[in-house]
């Protein structure tokens, strides 16, 4: 699928509130689908027997499986979205020193991948072979990268990079590419010794600080 202007893939939104409420329970239908049986289950038929509606509630709004899961796509990634707002609760980070500063923008990523890792997972491995999904998923990571990097560049004075922008995006994408591998393949996927959940979060977020900070204490 390579068009995302196409017309099969427009949805008509509800106007009524009655239609609206039946809507946002087809779309949280299709997250659980998509969750549950991945994209090759994910059916209007399937969809439309989990929320509890009959197939013209679908139709109404659109009549192509691959509309229906790129607004189920986007409903789900609202999601995370919702969650990423933390990056711009200055409040929450301006008296962090610079490596409680990494290691909380570390675990605040993780922990929002891991809050939503089913749905992660089946968006992940569609992915690769979706190209809409590909581009869409590419760009709300950007997103994601550019939270955790405004609040990681809090300590840019202290971070032992010629460019610590530089220094700071590569960060983001270690941690998100690793978060990302355990969440769509499972902790056992790259080691032989898998570790908790905990104890990946608090690795990962050392890993971090040696990377931008090198060998500090606190």
């Amino acid at each position: 699928m390579d068009d995302a202007s196409a017309p099969d893939l427009a949805v008509r939104p509800p106007l009524q509130r009655r239609s609206r409420e039946t809507w946002a329970r087809v779309l949280d239908a299709g997250v659980a689908v998509l969750e549950d049986r991945g994209y090759d289950g994910f059916t209007i038929a399937a969809v439309c027997e989990q929320a509890q509606v009959a197939p013209t509630a679908l139709y109404a709004r659109t009549t192509s499986k691959d509309a229906l899961f790129l607004a189920v796509y986007e409903h789900g990634i609202a999601g995370l979205q919702a969650d990423q707002e933390v990056f711009a609760d200055d409040a929450r980070w301006t008296a962090l020193a610079p490596a409680q500063l990494v290691r909380a923008a570390v675990a605040v990523t993780v922990s929002i991948a891991l809050r939503h890792e089913r749905y992660l997972r089946a968006v992940v491995l569609v992915s690769a072979s979706h190209v809409e999904v590909r581009r869409r998923g590419s760009r709300y990571s950007q997103a994601l990268g550019e939270g955790f990097a405004g609040v990681v560049l809090q300590a840019r004075d202290v971070i032992r990079h010629e460019d610590p922008e530089a220094a700071v995006r590569s960060c983001f994408g270690t941690v998100f590419a690793t978060t990302i591998i355990r969440i769509a393949y499972g902790p056992a996927f790259a080691t032989p010794m898998p570790v908790v959940d905990d104890e990946f979060v608090a690795d990962l977020g050392e890993t971090a600080v040696r990377y931008l900070l090198g060998d500090v204490v606190g």
